[in-house]
């Protein structure tokens, strides 16, 4: 997470909003004390593009590719 003061903040905001567009968070302090985070918002990704689980694999084949393979051999 990169750092800048509240005085850089105001002096270079289109370099600290550049790196939090980028996906980097950064924290603003004044005085020595953290008195902000300024995060990227999260992408709303439809469900079906999302990775939010493992491929699920059995004998170390995934169970996608299994599935795929008995459908070609099935008459």
């Amino acid at each position: 997470m990169k750092q800048a003061t509240f005085s850089e903040l105001r002096n270079h905001a289109k370099q600290y909003f550049d790196i939090v567009e980028a996906g980097e968070a950064v924290r603003i302090v004044r005085n020595g004390k953290p008195i902000a985070d300024i995060v990227p918002i999260p992408q709303d990704l439809p469900s079906w593009k999302r990775r939010v689980a493992q491929p699920l694999i059995v004998d170390g084949v995934s169970v996608s590719k299994m599935i795929l393979d008995e459908r070609e051999a099935a008459p």
